[in-house]
């Protein structure tokens, strides 16, 4: 099945979180992509939106490929295949510290415009528009777990299954609304799927 655009993703998902509608969700998108969704989601559940900052570790031959994630906390999640692929701990070093200083450069614009909301004692449905890997959304788990949520939820249109059953044990509810065999990338299955930019995200935010 393909999405015709993030809008209707998120609207799909919308309809299988159906039971956390007027229960003041926090819903937290990770940025960019998600953010647009998270705002759709987010009022149509009548809950918050807020954003959580993890970035994936990209595969140093190939920068769209993860090998682990980090969070704002400079926790990192590495992927098992990673030392496989020849990745040493100075590359990792590296990279997280490159990946931190986006982070940081995000939360300095953000923050002012949107300050952050403390997920302590509620439900949490964290959002992204797919997952391939699932580092970046690994690390978003495990962040917001130290925070103590009532309720930790994963929402995403579309990932490959073992990927779903791989980042299904970081959240108490898994929430895909398909799992395709042929899994090349999360922009295959939607018909439009621009870039966001930090303009949106911050217009979003704003707005919220």
């Amino acid at each position: 099945m393909l999405f015709r655009d993030r809008s209707q993703a998120a609207h799909k998902l919308v309809a299988a979180l159906a039971a956390y509608q007027g229960k003041n969700p926090l819903v937290l998108a990770i940025p960019r992509g998600a953010v647009p969704m998270g705002r759709i989601i987010a009022d149509a559940l009548e809950g918050q939106l807020d954003v959580v900052l993890v970035r994936k570790l990209a595969m140093p031959a190939n920068p769209e490929f993860a090998i682990g994630s980090v969070d704002e906390s400079g926790w990192m999640y590495v992927a098992e295949y990673a030392a496989a692929a020849g990745v040493t701990k100075e590359y990792l070093e590296q990279e997280k510290q490159r990946q931190l200083s986006t982070i940081r450069r995000r939360r300095a614009e953000y923050t002012p415009l949107h300050p952050p909301i403390d997920p302590a004692g509620r439900t949490v449905i964290v959002v992204d528009d797919g997952l391939a890997t699932g580092a970046t959304m690994i690390s978003a788990l495990h962040s917001l777990r130290e925070k103590k949520p009532a309720r930790l939820v994963c929402a995403v249109p579309v990932a490959p299954l073992d990927t779903v059953e791989r980042v299904a044990q970081y959240a108490d509810e898994m929430v895909c609304l398909q799992t395709p065999f042929n899994f090349q990338a999360v922009g295959q299955f939607y018909r439009d799927f621009p870039q966001v930019e930090d303009d949106e995200v911050i217009e979003v935010l704003r707005d919220a």
